[in-house]
């Protein structure tokens, strides 16, 4: 077999991992630190097209940001895996360190636009007060301004991206560590279709999803429940159902020390909710 077949076959050996966003993303890093330097990757320009490689069995797997410590959750990623029914199988929390960065040679004054995603522009909003001449621009991706400073060598241009995208564009780091706080971390999930088949002995996260119907304490007893049960909440998110006006969905992520509790919450919790459903059982990032 030629040297370029015997890679191809390689290549279609390998499961392919679904990012939104391009090499030198953050999606790209976790990705990295979950299946290793050499990873096959699917780049996707929107979260919805990440799900659609998974569902249509282009990627085996995919790796999205959920909430950010600085930004909070991003909404319409729980409402696109609940509709997926993808299972979440796993959680990365990654440390995010924005730079600013540019064409070799260029300085923070001869920036007139800065592009990124919009929620890394939220994140390094207070560094961006003090330069009311830089012109903040929405992008799809931290680091696909980046790969277009230094494809088209763009002067006038920054991008706001990690370290890693510097590195492998070739840019020059302008201000370094730009994000309003220093603890700036993002929780990213790992995704795949649905399989029953998991290890409960390492398994001791579990995120949910369900409604109430509308009377008073509904939710109070839920997370009385919880409690009994020895589950420990570690976030609770409220959606509302589009469907009908004013009333809600509540995503939750729960630990547990012994599976059993788990599955006695979740069995109280099928009959005291509506639409209940388990969107991933996991170990704890």
């Amino acid at each position: 077999m030629a040297a370029s077949g015997f890679f191809f076959f390689l290549t279609k050996m390998k499961k392919k991992v679904a990012i939104q966003g391009i090499k030198g993303s953050f999606h790209h890093q976790v990705a990295q630190s979950c299946f290793g330097e050499n990873v096959v990757l699917e780049e996707c320009v929107s979260f919805r097209e990440v799900i659609t490689s998974v569902l249509d069995n282009t990627s085996q797997k995919a790796v999205m940001a959920l909430e950010n410590s600085i930004a909070g959750s991003i909404l319409p990623n729980y409402t696109l895996i609940d509709n997926s029914n993808l299972q979440i199988t796993g959680e990365f929390f990654l440390n995010i360190h924005m730079n600013l960065m540019g064409l070799p040679g260029q300085t923070i004054a001869d920036i007139k636009e800065v592009h990124s995603h919009p929620i890394a522009l939220l994140q390094c909003a207070n560094f961006f007060n003090q330069y009311p001449q830089i012109k903040l621009v929405e992008s799809s991706d931290t680091a696909i301004t980046a790969k277009r400073i230094q494809e088209q060598q763009l002067k006038g241009i920054g991008a706001l991206a990690g370290p890693a995208a510097a590195e492998i564009y070739n840019l020059a780091i302008l201000a370094d560590g730009v994000h309003t706080v220093k603890s700036n971390k993002t929780r990213f999930v790992i995704l795949k279709a649905k399989d029953l088949a998991y290890d409960k002995e390492n398994v001791n996260k579990a995120s949910l999803r369900f409604e109430l119907d509308d009377t008073p304490g509904s939710l109070a007893t839920v997370l009385n429940v919880l409690n009994n049960c020895k589950l420990n909440l570690t976030k609770i998110q409220s959606i509302p159902v589009i469907e009908t006006p004013f009333k809600y969905s509540f995503f939750v992520d729960v630990i547990f020390d012994k599976y059993k509790h788990f599955e006695k919450a979740k069995k109280l919790m099928e009959i005291m909710t509506t639409h209940f459903k388990v969107l991933g059982e996991y170990q704890q990032g």
